[in-house]
């Protein structure tokens, strides 16, 4: 069901995403859909949570890049690719839905993989180090998708690097 939802939602944006959709979907009563999920706000959520999912997995595979600022940078451009690529998925893992309203650190898996490799060149407290490699990132994917930067790998990578770079000069103690 979290799959035919999610075709809904790449199809149609969060909007198509009902109960009865997904229940005409995947040629099911009207109401089965009810038993797994008790309403919208719990479908989305867990389209949500799958996406969390997915996009760990693209975290991973970038994140297995040598030495650990190239590691870094692939991240980086994964979570661009993955943001553009997938543009409604990104908006609901990320936006205003009641499922979804998460802190960072909640974000599972994908934002760990991410603090592992920043600690990786910061040592001490990466908080704020991985907050700002988050910023970078996800407010470049944000403003190509609503077309205000172009989506364009290279502007991520140069951005990313300078990132990189910039957590592995600076001192622990100052992050």
């Amino acid at each position: 069901m979290i799959d035919a939802a999610t075709v809904l939602l790449d199809e149609q944006g969060e909007g198509g995403v009902t109960l009865r959709a997904l229940a005409k979907a995947t040629g099911v009563s009207a109401m089965a859909p009810y038993r797994h999920f008790p309403d919208k706000a719990a479908l989305l959520g867990a389209v949500a949570e799958a996406g969390f999912a997915k996009l760990a997995a693209v975290l991973t595979e970038a994140d297995r890049a040598t030495p650990a600022k190239a590691a870094l940078v692939a991240q980086g451009l994964a979570y661009f690719r993955f943001a553009q690529g997938h543009p409604a998925m990104f908006r609901l893992m990320f936006g205003g839905n009641p499922g979804c309203t998460v802190a960072p650190k909640e974000y599972g898996e994908a934002f760990a993989i991410l603090t592992r490799r920043v600690a990786s060149l910061a040592g001490g407290d990466a908080g704020p180090a991985t907050l700002a490699a988050w910023g970078v990132v996800h407010g470049l994917s944000t403003l190509a998708l609503d077309g205000k930067v172009p989506a364009e790998d290279d502007v991520v990578t140069a951005a990313m690097a300078l990132v990189a770079d910039g957590i592995a000069r600076a001192q622990p103690s100052s992050l």
